[in-house]
């Protein structure tokens, strides 16, 4: 099978956190090969016509590695590039597989410097060049998570959360016996409120470290006991869980049967979705005024959630109140207005 792209329609990924790398492909310009190059390497197929990106501080003295590298960068930052194939097929030709664990460990070093921004783009780059790579998987699981937990904005941590969790599911069915892709895949189904998942993923974990032993089984029964104290917490969350699963499948009454004691718990009371869910039954039953209580419940909690403002814009459209429906489009347009301004100056501070 040849390395170099062909003539089908390049596989277009689905790229959650890309608009928020993107920014670092600033550091680089763009030129083209001399022929001259592209025939002394044996890259004509592959580079003829293909604009490779140049560090803006390597202008000079480059080398196959650092046109490799500047490659894996701008791939890693942009998952679709339009030249990504040829990057690939270039540095696969030029280093094989050898190259993706470079960036692993470069991303590692990042890390370890809580530069997670370069080490996503390390790791992503890594798994462009070897999809199969469990390593690449799971430190790409890891720098998600991080990023999201010192991360600002709902947006911005929805999208790391959603990408560590691809991450650590596809890791776990890559390498069902590799216990810490439970350890971590339960915490993201946690942070996502998928109370059972995260259960069923942590009995995983549990069952592969049963019979750990010495220093590194020392660490484990410390994770063990951390999952086993978390499990214990989960039981009346798993029950809520499923009320809401109630009310997905068109079971609205059950649901809501399930979720009322919670509303005076204080354990729970606060937590938005709850309401959210809560109202969406009560609205599927045509308990308007409950559901218009619900949703004022979840922007007590969650004051710039755009999905209970747009119910309660239609639950007053419905009532004829023109007035309250127009007070939260107004409020809507603020949240997105905002939204796209942080977007704005988010992008303007990696320049």
């Amino acid at each position: 099978m040849t390395d170099v792209p062909n003539n089908a329609e390049p596989k277009t990924y689905t790229d959650r956190i890309g608009e928020y790398l993107r920014p670092h492909t600033d550091q680089y310009i763009f030129d083209e090969l001399s022929d001259a190059y592209l025939k002394r390497t044996g890259m004509a197929d592959v580079l003829t016509g293909v604009p490779v990106p140049i560090r803006k501080t390597e202008i000079t003295g480059l080398t196959n590695v650092k046109i490799a590298r500047s490659m894996a960068m701008i791939i890693g930052c942009d998952l679709n590039f339009k030249f990504r194939d040829n990057y690939i097929a270039f540095i696969n030709r030029s280093f094989g597989k050898d190259f993706a664990r470079a960036l692993i460990a470069d991303g590692v070093d990042g890390a370890a410097k809580s530069d997670f921004d370069y080490a996503c783009i390390c790791f992503r780059a890594a798994l462009l060049l070897d999809p199969e790579n469990v390593d690449a998987l799971y430190c790409y699981g890891r720098a998600c998570k991080d990023s999201y937990e010192i991360g600002e904005g709902e947006e911005y941590v929805g999208r790391y959360k959603a990408e560590a969790l691809e991450a650590f599911e596809k890791l776990t069915l890559a390498a069902p016996e590799f216990d810490m892709g439970f350890y971590f895949l339960g915490y993201a189904y946690l942070n996502l409120g998928l109370y059972l998942k995260a259960g069923l993923t942590w009995d995983e974990f549990l069952k592969l470290t049963a019979d750990d032993e010495g220093a590194e089984g020392d660490e484990k029964q410390k994770m063990r006991e951390e999952v086993l104290e978390w499990k214990e917490k989960l039981e009346e969350p798993i029950k809520i869980e499923a009320a809401y699963n109630k009310i997905l499948s068109g079971k609205f009454q059950a649901g809501i049967d399930e979720l009322l004691p919670y509303t005076t718990d204080e354990r729970f009371n606060t937590w938005w979705p709850m309401w959210f869910y809560l109202g969406t039954a009560y609205e599927s039953v045509g308990d308007v005024e409950e559901a218009e209580h619900a949703f004022l419940e979840v922007l007590h909690y969650s004051p710039s959630n755009i999905d209970a403002m747009k119910e309660l814009v239609d639950i007053y459209t419905s009532l004829g109140d023109e007035r309250r429906a127009e007070k939260y489009r107004t409020k809507i347009g603020i949240v997105e207005r905002n939204a796209e301004e942080y977007r704005a100056e988010k992008d303007k501070s990696w320049q």
